[in-house]
Order: structure tokens, then C-alpha cells, then sequence
């Protein structure tokens, strides 16, 4: 019986590619057993579970760049983190290690090259992760869903295979019940402004800024997911009042919104970009300047080059982007050749393939 350690997490980013593959992995060898391994106090240790998935959780933690007190703590817990690393392979005995980035990933992945397991690692960004760059030299194989990466690893341990998403994300879903699911008119061209499960300031300061403009414009409808830590700022909006316009503070079913959308005003994020090259949603991206190693904006520029997106700094944020959306609905065939670029770079099987890789170690 084939045993996988799924390592990492931290952020959306990075979990929800890990359970994608770990999926593919059940599909192709239903008596595999999965192991994830994530960090004490993190988003994986409550999404992972909820996915089905047993998760053991360690108490590392990233350094601060500045030398502090907290460091010594920090390196304390790394060197905790690799003994319990050390136990859990002991008594899990994987087959096969996979590190999909995060401070988590590190302990294990350092420990499986030191007992001679294959680890592979699965490199979402166009810019790589220190923890991924650490750890490269020992991995048997990377897999990078962006050209130019041999940039930072080894050309011939380098297999791009795209970004893993979620399978309800490649289903075709008509227009008429995304939009019924939204309670919105399927003839209207509708703007999507997501931030992400927590919400992003920036974009909904942006739509206050063209409020007016979304109220003037009988054409348009916005479903605007505002993140559950702003809730309560947008109860009396502007824009509750208007029926073209749905406020969200969480949107379970993206597969609906993806489909219901002509456009989509977003961050960056790598997983946020995969799901639209496999939904083939032109979006203007706004990369988050408060990542490390800036790799949001990095992401993006790859998709701008490629001609599948428009960007637009936060610092360059103001009501004349409504210009930019209104100017880009009105030009189908840019958004047919945006769409057509995304289909183009769109790499839908990418689960299945990096579990082929790790169930045939």
C-alpha cells in the first residue's frame, strides 16, 4: 500500500492545491493513504480535516527579517519541528514526501531528504518561496506551473505541469443558472470583485470609488465578495440598496461566480490565476504589495505577457479604472482574445498529473 506526507500550507494558496492533488491521488490509487502535515494554528489545520483528510500539525513559524527575541523562539521551534518530523516519518513511513511551500513543509521535507524518501516539490508562484528554494537541491522533481523557472531550480529536475484547482471548476455550468444562483439578469454583463475569503481592502475601496459610476450604468452588475473581516463596514453601503449589485462576504460556490462572470477584478495570487485560465474569465489583476518577494505582481506580469489579463498597481487605484472595466466590456474581441490566451496557458489535468508522479515514485 502506497503511503503520501503532503507538507506545507499557511495560506489558501497553498492548501487548497495540496488537497487537489491529494484527490487526483484517492482517484487513481483508491487504497492510498495521505498524510498531511501543516502548522500548529493554521488555516490547514481546520481545512484539511474538513476535506476529509487526517492533519498533524507542527510548531514552526517563519523568521522575522529584523533580529528580535521572537527569533530565538522561532528557531527553537524549528529545531522542535525537525525531531517531531523525524517521529512522524518514523511512523507514518511515506513513500513519497510532497512539499507544496509554507514554513511546515521545510522540517518535513528536510528530514525525508535526510532518510533517502523522494520529495517532490509543487511551486505555485512565478516566484518561488524560501522555503521551496531551500529545499530544492534535495527534491526529485519541482513542479512550477509558470515558464522561466529554471531561473531558480534545476532545469532537469523542473516539470511544468500547471497549478492544481478544483475539479468543480472545470464542470461547464450554463450562464443562465450561475446567474439565477446570484439572482442576477444573464443579459447584463457582470463584474466579479473578489478578494478572497478574508476580503482585500484595496478592491473594496475601488468599488466605493466607482459607486456612482456601477449606479449610473444600468448594463452592468457586480458580485463583490467584501471578506468576512469587513462585514461589518459595508452593512449600510452605498450599494445595498441596488438590486444589480450582490455583496458578499464569503462566496462558497466560485464555480457559480467564475460562470456568472464577464470580468473579474482580483488579486494575483497563483491559485486566483489558475482558476481563470481553467474558467477563462478575463480579469483585471491587482497585485497585493504586501507579500513576500513581491510575487503577486510577478504573477500577474506573467499572465499580462502572455496577454491574458490587464494590471493595475494598488498606488494606481482610482475611479478612473471604471474607464478600464467599462472600456474592456465593450471590446469583445479583446476579451474573445484574452479568453482564447487563457484557454492556451489553462493546464486543467495538473492534479491528476503530479499525482501520477508521487503514486508511481
Amino acid at each position: 500500500m502506497k503511503r503520501v506526507l503532503i507538507s506545507g500550507g499557511g495560506t489558501g494558496g497553498h492548501i487548497f492545491p495540496a488537497l487537489a492533488i491529494a484527490d487526483a491521488i484517492k482517484k487513481i490509487d483508491p487504497l492510498c493513504e495521505i498524510l498531511f502535515v501543516g502548522a500548529e494554528g493554521k488555516m490547514e489545520m481546520e481545512k484539511v480535516p474538513s476535506a476529509g483528510y487526517k492533519i498533524l500539525g507542527l510548531p514552526v513559524r517563519g523568521f522575522q527579517r529584523k533580529f528580535t527575541l521572537q527569533n530565538v523562539t522561532v528557531l527553537f521551534n524549528l529545531v522542535r519541528s525537525l525531531f517531531i518530523s523525524w517521529k512522524i516519518i518514523s511512523e507514518f513511513r511515506p513513500d513519497a514526501i510532497l512539499g507544496v511551500g509554507g514554513y511546515a513543509s521545510g522540517p518535513i521535507m528536510r528530514v525525508g531528504a535526510w532518510r533517502k524518501i523522494p520529495v517532490f516539490i509543487q511551486e505555485q508562484n512565478s516566484y518561488p518561496g524560501i522555503t521551496n528554494k531551500l529545499m530544492a537541491s534535495n527534491a526529485k522533481k519541482i513542479f512550477v506551473a509558470y515558464e522561466g523557472m529554471s531561473k531558480f531550480f534545476d532545469p532537469e529536475k523542473i516539470s511544468n505541469l500547471g497549478n492544481p484547482v478544483r475539479k468543480d471548476l472545470s464542470a461547464k455550468i450554463s450562464r443562465n443558472d450561475a446567474s439565477a444562483h446570484f439572482q442576477l439578469d444573464p443579459n447584463k454583463k457582470t463584474i466579479g470583485v473578489f478578494g478572497g475569503s478574508l476580503g482585500a481592502r484595496a478592491l473594496n475601496e475601488l468599488v466605493t470609488m466607482i459607486q456612482d459610476q456601477i449606479l449610473k450604468d444600468d448594463s452592468v452588475q457586480v458580485i463583490w465578495q467584501i471578506g468576512k473581516i469587513y462585514e461589518s463596514q459595508y452593512t449600510n453601503h452605498k450599494l445595498q440598496t441596488c438590486n444589480r449589485v450582490k455583496i458578499n462576504s464569503f462566496i462558497t460556490r466560485m464555480d457559480l461566480a467564475y460562470a456568472a462572470c464577464d470580468l473579474i477584478v482580483c488579486r494575483a495570487g497563483a491559485l486566483t490565476l489558475s482558476e481563470l485560465a481553467v474558467t477563462e474569465v478575463p480579469a483585471i489583476l491587482i497585485p497585493s504589495p504586501n507579500v513576500a518577494e513581491d510575487h503577486q505582481r510577478k504573477n500577474a506580469e506573467a499572465l499580462v505577457k502572455e496577454g491574458a489579463a490587464k494590471m493595475i498597481l494598488e498606488k494606481e487605484l482610482t475611479a478612473n479604472v471604471w474607464n478600464i472595466i467599462s472600456d474592456l466590456l465593450s471590446n469583445q474581441a479583446e476579451v474573445e482574445k484574452m479568453k482564447f490566451n487563457l484557454r492556451r496557458i489553462s493546464k486543467p489535468n495538473a492534479a491528476e498529473e503530479i499525482a501520477f508522479f508521487l503514486v508511481n515514485s
